[in-house]
């Protein structure tokens, strides 16, 4: 075959579906590493190792290949494997819409481009969706997850055809089931799918229940799937940079994949908090308030027409609200990590906003007069006026989630590592606190004197093994973990420690644990721990100078994510600290330092007057 005929068969709008939400997400791409879980993804997938809880083997072997590329950063490629992913999860939105439109009948000249031109659009809404964007330009498994739903979704599709045809091909069934077992290395709420996959099935003859060999088939390749968590066990046994849960044996495994190192107390739900937990799936806010009207139009027409597939959609918002709000039952604070779990749905909310859009171009088609429908130039240009909404949902979301110059969190990290004397120790608090330091440090191979320790950690044995030298001899290990909490822990450790090397904690450890037995001596954004008899020293205002602080001045960051603006303002709090501490001691650098703080973080400037004046300072 040669290439013209091969560019001729070609599917424009299926190439551009992936490629212009790929260019998207390449234009807003962050450089390296950035907060939340970021730092501890990429340090797993560069060592092969394991993610947090369960593990994420999917996610980490597909990006491991990434990290070969002989450009930016390790950072910086597996953030592109994610936009990668994220480009498929697009494609996947036209390829579910196309599919259901195959046999959708429109009029005129329309009928030419209609069913590519609102998959493409569809793809794009989806690609700029707050939710996908921000698991798009930096390290995340989602979109991957995305994809492989929106593929089994297909697989489901050709299965109901081949079935109404007679003749039915259960390896479509096989290779869904597969591809069940496999997204769950993705993450496990791929198993919130399988009942929107088993109605696609069931729907057609419901009979299909006792088909006892294929339905043990359809297991045996699920398992198969599934077996990508022996990667947990394989590395473990290699002693990986980064082993989370140390899944050497049963027992670890098992701890891994069913969370038990996550805390399992509930809050009390009232009306509020279950509000605020159903609130998480927000249609109007990804796809904006015509983004909703359109999907309930596509739902309310197509109800008669593929009634399985929409019954199926509904059972998905069951499936999610039942264990995502329901079981889980999160806390208010905490609520914003579920929003994520909802990827897979906002995909086939893409799809039925795509359906109700070419619900109204039929109608539209329909009322044209005759000889208007055959005119090619103007059903072209009146198809382009479906690009109105994937346009809005792309600026509307575009100047949040453009982290093409965010290098909030490697200097963070950075500044951290660089500040400390050589062979100390630093305790760390907090996600962000400590995942960008990992991969700094493990992957960059900055600073690999220093014993980076987490705090939270200090109470199982598996995180005291990974440092044989450090707690080799520790009290830790003769304390059962249900009997110590972290502060304890981190009190036995810094103990332990303080008299063999300098011992350190980050600003989140220093403000989370009460140091009653030690004073905190402030180093810039961190905290030497010094004998509380010691005298107070003035904190040491040379470090300032060694920091790189790129997107911390200036305030013209737009990022999503929470904790890049909880780093600005732990600059913000270390400048304020120490003019305060400055300014009670009688030292007037501690002016200088109030006027940084307030520098970086301009709603600070009254509770700083009120610092000053309490000085005696105008």
């Amino acid at each position: 075959m040669s290439i013209r005929t091969t560019l001729k068969r070609l599917d424009a709008f299926a190439v551009l579906s992936f490629l212009i939400p790929l260019f998207l997400y390449l234009l807003t791409l962050a450089p390296s590493v950035t907060f939340f879980d970021s730092g501890e993804f990429i340090t797993a997938t560069a060592s092969l190792g394991a993610a947090h809880s369960p593990g994420y083997p999917l996610f980490i072997n597909y990006a491991k290949p990434f990290t070969w590329l002989p450009f930016g950063s390790v950072a910086f490629r597996v953030n592109l494997a994610t936009a990668i992913s994220a480009g498929l999860a697009c494609y996947g939105v036209y390829l579910l819409v196309t599919r259901l439109l195959k046999d959708e009948e429109i009029p005129g000249n329309f009928f030419r481009t209609a069913r590519g031109f609102t998959g493409l659009c569809a793809a794009v809404t989806f690609a700029g969706t707050a939710r996908l964007w921000l698991q798009s330009n930096h390290d995340k498994p989602y979109p991957l997850l995305a994809f492989i739903c929106a593929v089994v979704f297909y697989l489901m599709l050709l299965w109901r055809e081949s079935y109404d045809r007679g003749e039915e091909r259960p390896s479509y069934v096989y290779l869904g089931a597969f591809l069940c077992g496999l997204g769950t290395g993705a993450h496990q709420i791929m198993v919130l799918m399988i009942p929107v996959y088993g109605w696609l099935i069931v729907s057609k003859n419901w009979r299909i229940l006792f088909r006892v060999k294929e339905f043990l088939l359809a297991l045996a390749f699920g398992i198969l799937g599934f077996s990508i968590h022996l990667h947990l066990i394989v590395r473990a046994l290699q002693k990986p940079l980064l082993n989370w849960g140390d899944s050497k044996n049963l027992t670890q495994f098992l701890w891994n994949m069913l969370r038990k190192g996550y805390p399992t107390v509930k809050p009390d739900r009232d009306l509020g908090l279950l509000w605020a937990q159903l609130n998480a799936f927000n249609v109007p806010n990804e796809f904006t308030v015509i983004g909703l009207a359109l999907l309930l139009l596509g739902l309310l027409t197509f109800f008669s027409r593929q009634r399985d597939v929409v019954i199926s959609y509904l059972i998905g918002l069951g499936s999610f609200f039942l264990v995502i709000v329901g079981y889980f039952n999160t806390p208010r604070d905490l609520i914003f990590l579920t929003e994520e779990f909802f990827t897979p749905l906002y995909l086939l909310s893409a799809v039925f906003i795509a359906l109700g859009t070419f619900y109204l171009v039929q109608e539209l088609a329909a009322r044209l007069p005759a000889a208007w429908a055959e005119q090619r130039p103007l059903c072209r240009a009146l198809l382009s006026l479906l690009m109105v909404l994937p346009l809005t949902v792309c600026l509307l979301h575009y100047q949040e989630n453009d982290q093409h110059e965010n290098y909030v969190a490697f200097d963070y990290a950075s500044n951290t590592l660089k500040s400390l004397p050589e062979g100390a120790v630093l305790y760390t608090w907090g996600d962000s606190g400590a995942f960008p330091l990992w991969y700094v440090q493990g992957v960059e191979r900055m600073r690999e004197d220093l014993d980076l320790l987490h705090t939270p950690h200090l109470v199982f044995q598996w995180y005291l093994d990974a440092f044989p030298k450090v707690f080799n001899t520790s009290r830790l290990r003769s304390i059962p973990p249900e009997q110590i909490a972290p502060e304890d822990a981190v009190f036995v450790s810094a103990a332990e420690q303080i008299v063999k090397r300098p011992v350190y904690i980050d600003f989140s450890t220093r403000y989370s644990v009460q140091f009653s037995q030690f004073q905190p001596h402030q180093h810039g954004i961190c905290y030497q721990l010094l004998p509380a008899s010691q005298p107070l020293a003035p904190p040491d205002l040379d470090i300032w100078q060694i920091y790189s602080l790129r997107g911390v001045l200036g305030n013209d960051l737009f990022f999503r994510d929470l904790d890049t603006g909880k780093a600005i303002q732990i600059y913000a709090a270390a400048h304020m600290e120490a003019g305060e501490t400055l300014l009670k001691m009688g030292f007037a650098q501690g002016l200088t330092e109030l006027a940084a703080a307030q520098r970086i973080q301009p709603d600070l400037a009254p509770e700083i007057n009120k610092l000053r004046q309490g000085y005696g300072v105008r």
